[in-house]
């Protein structure tokens, strides 16, 4: 089992949780060692004063805030936690916003959080069941690693759910990192006609498991290779399709495509039960999963009402 990032209090007015915070996403992202080329010797980072060429412990260390012209602020890092002792260790939410109105752009790494305690558990399921039944999340602050994060709390997957966000200063405007844009000319209405025919063609069910890293696999299939002293074959690059200039003939080609070759995902048939459950007494995410098992369409955009209806109506 995961060990916890973070440990504190989530704080709702009064009402205040003992939690541990997990990270609900791993890293699988393969890693190398550093050799110089030729030998078996490993290239290692060492913390060094630029002067006098000697190694630092990390004891040793403090930061430094530059002013330009070679000038600094040195601060010792028991001075930047002193002045953020309370927020180090509270989740203090501080008002609660519909899910759908943070946009997308604004989330960063996922998390998830569990009382403490089992004598914290009535507390904390309350506050779940009042985030799932509302279908809110709370707006948040708190400091993990000696930075201050933004944060969604929100219910999911029978949990609590701490979405990491930016902060409106840190997202940068389409126009501040690409300049300029062109000039975007208005579609023909046959050409918006046949895009939109195109995604319609396109659209299936939303299956995450159907998407995996294949650049890793390949990795770990080169590495495999070399350990056994084979060489690895390398597919061929795919001849490069004739150029269309028309705009209209190639979404045209796209679309006949993918009627004639690439069909659709079929759905999946819909579970019977022998018993439909008592809609109003499951959560929402007990819901979503169930809307997703009679695929009931447009499900993710739905709330609780609307999700009970549809399921009703299956």
């Amino acid at each position: 089992m995961a060990r916890p990032v973070w440990s504190g209090a989530l704080s709702l007015g009064l009402v205040t949780v003992p939690v541990e915070l997990y990270p609900a996403v791993a890293d699988h992202t393969i890693h190398f060692h550093q050799f110089e080329r030729g030998t078996s010797d490993r290239i290692r980072n060492r913390r060094v004063n630029e002067r006098t060429g000697e190694e630092v412990t990390q004891d040793e260390i403090v930061k430094g805030y530059d002013l330009g012209g070679g000038d600094h602020v040195l601060v010792e890092p028991d001075e930047l936690d002193e002045i953020a002792p309370e927020r180090s260790r509270r989740i203090d939410i501080e008002q609660f916003v519909e899910l759908d109105e943070i946009d997308p752009w604004f989330f960063d790494k996922t998390y998830w959080l569990k009382p403490a305690k089992e004598d914290f558990a009535k507390a904390y399921g309350l506050l779940l069941q009042a985030m799932d039944r509302s279908e809110k999340a709370g707006v948040a602050k708190f400091v993990l690693r000696g930075k201050e994060y933004l944060a969604a709390v929100r219910a999911g997957e029978g949990v609590m759910v701490l979405n990491t966000l930016h902060f409106v200063a840190d997202l940068r405007k389409p126009k501040d990192v690409m300049g300029k844009l062109p000039e975007l000319p208005k579609p023909r209405p046959k050409e918006l006609d046949m895009a939109l025919s195109l995604v319609d063609e396109m659209t299936a069910p939303w299956k995450p498991e159907d998407y995996r890293d294949e650049y890793s696999k390949r990795v770990e299939e080169l590495i495999k290779a070399k350990e056994a002293g084979k060489e690895i074959a390398h597919e061929e690059e795919p001849e490069p399709s004739a150029d269309v200039v028309d705009l209209f003939e190639a979404l045209s080609r796209s679309v006949k495509n993918r009627k004639g070759g690439g069909k659709k995902p079929e759905k999946e048939p819909k579970k019977k039960a022998a018993k439909k459950p008592e809609l109003t007494e499951l959560s929402k995410a007990d819901l979503d999963k169930l809307a997703r098992e009679q695929g009931v369409k447009g499900r993710s955009k739905m709330t609780r009402a609307q999700l009970e209806k549809a399921l009703k109506a299956s």
